[in-house]
């Protein structure tokens, strides 16, 4: 019987098969999951239901499994009309306090798109997230002694 919060047998096999500067990309609900990330990256389908389960539950869990060295969130773009340019991202203020003294680097829609399909991201998690500019790109760091 495993001890520790990651029960889930697909994700616990595919961050196994991870390492130091992997990528792991947890999406929102609108994202496009299999056009959006190479190929061969492991597909873990957690989207449940709109809402269900969301990004920063599947973050608080998932922080506990891997070392995170590095957090990439999704920004507007810049030609993004004024109603697809809110003020202020929720999203990104729970994971920064969810994941206190790792680096954030905001990345551009379409930009954060081009980096989301590079060869390092091995992993991607489906969520049922409904807020947008809520995809969450993660890079695994090294285990501390």
């Amino acid at each position: 019987m495993l001890n520790g919060p990651l029960i889930h047998p697909e994700l616990l096999d595919a961050l196994g098969r991870a390492g130091h500067g992997s990528k792991i990309l947890i999406t929102d609900g609108n994202y496009p999951h299999e056009t959006g990330a190479p190929a061969r990256a492991r597909r873990i389908y957690l989207n449940l239901a709109p809402g269900l389960l969301g990004v920063g539950q599947i973050l608080d869990v998932l922080k506990q499994a891997v070392p995170i060295e590095q957090a990439g969130i999704m920004t507007p773009a810049p030609d993004a009309p004024p109603e697809l340019r809110p003020d202020k991202i929720e999203a990104h203020d729970e994971y920064r306090a969810a994941l206190p003294g790792v680096e954030f680097v905001e990345i551009s829609r379409w930009d954060f798109y081009d980096e989301a399909k590079k060869d390092d991201v091995g992993i991607v998690i489906a969520s049922g997230e409904q807020r947008i500019y809520a995809n969450l790109l993660l890079t695994i760091g090294v285990r501390q002694p």
